[in-house]
């Protein structure tokens, strides 16, 4: 399913060839509430049910401090500069496909 949202991401996108930074800027906000949001009501609620309250934390604090450390690493192996739209771009790209480890691991579990 998730994939079948990328793809129509994608084909959305290629619609719109050349769009100003506000628009990238307000697409990347939304992005980011609409996940902050899953967060906070769907995967930590859900997590509580299956884990202690400590394994929940600990989860949230790593996945913090592995996105900041990808931001830097971003940032001073790219030079690319602070707020571009392209390090954001490559830091959420990367967060995606670490974000699907675990998210795979889980799923196996419960087949």
């Amino acid at each position: 399913m998730e994939h079948l949202e990328l793809l129509y991401g994608g084909i959305i996108g290629l619609k719109f060839n050349h769009t100003s930074n506000k628009v990238l800027s307000f697409i990347l906000s939304f992005a980011s509430g609409l996940m902050m949001s899953i967060v906070c009501f769907d995967l930590i609620p859900e997590a509580l049910k299956i884990s202690e309250f400590s394994v929940v934390i600990i989860g949230v604090i790593l996945g913090i401090i592995i996105m900041i450390a990808c931001d830097i690493i971003v940032q001073n192996k790219l030079n690319i500069k602070q707020n571009s739209l392209l390090k954001t771009g490559i830091a959420v790209g990367i967060g995606l496909a670490l974000h699907n480890l675990p998210e795979g691991l889980s799923i196996r579990r419960w087949i």
